[in-house]
């Protein structure tokens, strides 16, 4: 697979949700209607969408694209043999969990060939909930690529990507990423050799911002600080390897061309990307710790009101100064289901044993918090203002439970003694003087 060389610094457009228009050739674009008898440069219209044609017109996702040769111009899909590691969920397992970081491959491979899937809200044909996978790679994909199943929420945590997509380009980091829509074509070149990260696969509504409710106006992530592509197309007749990922199975075809032939397009179902240090944080003033939605980038709502179907929630740097407070995250026991990766740093509500690259799961009513040094160290902190620094971990939360797959549950970079991070923790229960307070 080939394409154009990319400019050494990409131009976006900028926001989130917007009828976005671009052409990489003058003309691309007809004027007054999206599908003309004749194309102006001769270009097949070509309509890619995202929900149902009658979805109300807020929650509707369609772009039109205008390419060289059309999609449907390609043959008979086989399955290929090899699969994605870890799609067979695992036997019911109601414990936390944690997995050191995955190791990097020592053979050549790709992002397809390094995917492994760790949890999942249900089977692969399921039409809501999330699949959580990790990948790791060494290698460019010579191949391109669309997902049926779902749109990808792509983390890095290790190594610049290049997503070459049907609408354009993105470059993410660590510390950056990338949504793909459900069934967007696109291929992933890595910018600095060896990668690692995570991709959340929603089979749900589109992610979209939080409301903000009594927040107001501004807060969270800004919509201008999203940025989608402009128009980048090859015109070369390049036979190019086409795999798509249906009910959590790939399947292989070959095209007599490349399909990132898109030269001009419009509308609002694209690709973007996201800076996680762009996020404006907000938290307590005065006292305690606030819930963890204040710290939400993007939802995907679900079919119970406030209740979503995932949520991304990353927790970056910040001031913490809440006076009288027991600063980290409290204990809790939670309806929801957490999914949560470490890009860079450490966390603050564990002390070690959770590093880059690693992964912990607590499902429904799951009790976890803090472990025993953390603890230990924020009951008898003096609270003076402290600013959090280099970290950045994230998480999934779903209102569906999180099977871990087979593969999970046996690999070994499951952690078999992750409760015996809450050993030890003190009794610190004081009592009174019952003779004097009778």
């Amino acid at each position: 697979m080939s394409t154009t060389p990319a400019p050494d610094a990409l131009r976006y457009q900028s926001g989130l949700g917007n009828q976005f228009s671009s052409e990489a050739l003058p003309g691309g674009l007809p004027a007054g209607q999206n599908s003309p008898q004749r194309h102006a440069l001769g270009l097949y219209a070509e309509q890619f969408s995202g929900t149902a044609f009658t979805v109300p017109r807020a929650e509707a996702r369609r772009t039109w694209l205008y390419r060289i040769k059309p999609s449907a111009a390609h043959p008979k899909f086989q399955r290929l043999d090899r699969q994605i590691t870890g799609m067979e969920q695992g036997p019911i397992n109601p414990n936390r969990l944690r997995w050191n970081a995955f190791d990097i491959p020592a053979d050549s491979t790709d992002l397809l060939e390094g995917l492994t899937a760790l949890v999942s809200t249900s089977a692969a044909d399921q039409a809501d909930g999330v699949s959580v996978y990790v990948y790791t790679a060494n290698r460019s994909m010579e191949r391109a690529f669309f997902n049926a199943d779902g749109e990808w929420l792509i983390v890095p945590q290790q190594g610049r990507l290049r997503l070459i997509t049907e609408l354009g380009l993105l470059d993410i980091q660590p510390l950056e990423i990338a949504v793909i829509p459900r069934g967007l074509k696109f291929s992933v070149q890595l910018l600095d050799g060896p990668a690692r990260g995570y991709i959340c696969e929603n089979h749900g509504c589109a992610l979209r911002l939080p409301e903000l409710g009594p927040i107001g106006s501004n807060g969270l992530a800004n919509p201008r600080d999203f940025q989608a592509p402009v128009a980048h197309f090859d015109a070369s007749a390049q036979p190019t390897v086409l795999v798509q990922k249906f009910l959590g199975e790939l399947w292989e075809t070959r095209l007599e061309h490349t399909p990132f032939d898109v030269v001009a397009w419009h509308g609002n179902n694209v690709p973007y990307k996201y800076d996680l240090r762009l996020f404006n944080t907000i938290g307590t003033i005065s006292y305690d710790h606030p819930d963890p939605s204040i710290f939400t980038v993007l939802t995907s709502p679900g079919t119970t009101l406030g209740q979503a179907n995932v949520d991304f929630v990353i927790f970056p740097p910040r001031w913490m100064v809440a006076e009288n407070t027991f600063r980290p995250p409290w204990f809790h026991r939670n309806l929801m289901n957490e999914f949560m990766g470490l890009i860079d740093g450490a966390y603050d509500a564990k002390a070690e044993g959770f590093m880059p690259g690693g992964a912990s799961l607590h499902n429904c009513m799951s009790a976890h918090g803090p472990d025993n040094a953390t603890a230990e160290r924020a009951i008898a902190a003096e609270l003076k203002p402290h600013k959090l620094e280099q970290t950045m971990a994230f998480m999934f939360e779903t209102g569906k439970v999180l099977r871990p797959s087979t593969h999970a549950l046996e690999c070994p970079q499951l952690q078999g003694d992750y409760d015996a991070c809450w050993d030890g923790l003190a009794r610190i229960f004081k009592t009174f003087d019952t003779d004097s307070h009778r």
